[in-house]
């Protein structure tokens, strides 16, 4: 009997392992996973806390891949080292404690907790901190379900935002209530709430501050790009919370001037206070509804 020759291997399994591990190291450099899929751009961050923001985030999950693939490779290095084997028998040799072993899965954890706190409350402190005189303070009162803005130093606003609830038509963004910053001017928000708790999100600014009934949150920026960017409320706060939407345009000083004066020709001055609740505005804008109707029918009757 003639004896076979072994199959021979092909070389084909490892072409594949190389090309899908050259995939996912080419995968790595593009620029939406550069930032953890987070929105914003890289070349020229939207504020001036964007990339210290970016620098945690992607740190902190650097480290964590790092600490699980050793997690892994210690378990799946113990799943093949220590299997049973043909032949076994009994139970392995049973070990009670190790305490190097025990020592080092106790302080090292606790090391890795204490660094990370470490670097996000050193991260924390920058981004909370609050300069005594900013170029800007802007007052935002969220209601259910739109936004009022005051320009606190100008002592003009936005006219009061009153959502109608149809942001899936054509045309409805540009009705959505809109502030408007300077660029590379550092800007103070305070944050009021005048019914449920919300929370204040300009998406691209990667920072969020909740909005508490009865108590004033505050904040300190500076955009540093300009642009259109989106704004929600980033907390539940009832049937119509999806809808609760704005814009922020970052504009060049003299855009910005522009639109205060232009705020002022129209008598938008003053502050909108916290009086203006919900109940006041379902109430007018059923009046205005009753108004209309009632002049339809006098229309009709003609």
């Amino acid at each position: 009997m003639t004896p076979q020759a072994p199959p021979r291997r092909t070389r084909a399994p490892r072409i594949a392992a190389g090309l899908a591990l050259v995939t996912l190291v080419l995968a790595g450099c593009t620029d939406a996973q550069k930032r953890g899929y987070l929105p914003g751009d890289s070349d020229h961050e939207v504020t001036n806390q964007t990339g210290r923001i970016m620098r945690l985030w992607d740190g902190s999950w650097i480290t964590l891949i790092i600490i699980g693939l050793i997690v892994w490779g210690f378990i799946i290095w113990c799943a093949i080292a220590y299997r049973r084997r043909k032949g076994d028998t009994g139970f392995p040799v049973q070990v009670r404690y190790h305490v190097p072993l025990e020592l080092a899965a106790t302080l090292l954890p606790v090391v890795m907790v204490l660094t990370l706190f470490y670097f996000t409350q050193q991260d924390v402190a920058e981004i909370e901190h609050i300069d005594a005189d900013p170029d800007v303070t802007v007052n935002v009162v969220a209601k259910q379900w739109s936004w009022d803005f005051n320009y606190v130093d100008e002592d003009v606003h936005e006219p009061a935002g009153v959502q109608s609830f149809d942001t899936g038509e054509p045309g409805a963004a540009e009705s959505l209530p809109t502030l408007y910053l300077p660029v590379n001017s550092t800007v103070k928000f305070t944050l009021d709430s005048r019914d449920v708790v919300h929370s204040f999100w300009v998406v691209d600014f990667l920072y969020k501050k909740d909005m508490f009934p009865g108590h004033t949150n505050s904040f300190q920026v500076t955009p540093t790009k300009e642009g259109t960017y989106a704004g929600k409320c980033a907390e539940l706060c009832g049937e119509y919370h999806s809808d609760m939407l704005f814009n922020v345009k970052v504009v060049s000083q003299a855009e910005y001037d522009q639109h205060i004066q232009d705020l002022r020709d129209q008598g938008n001055t003053g502050q909108l206070g916290l009086d203006l609740n919900r109940e006041q505005r379902d109430w007018s804008m059923r009046e205005k509804a009753d108004t209309a109707q009632q002049n339809k029918i006098e229309e009709d009757s003609k």
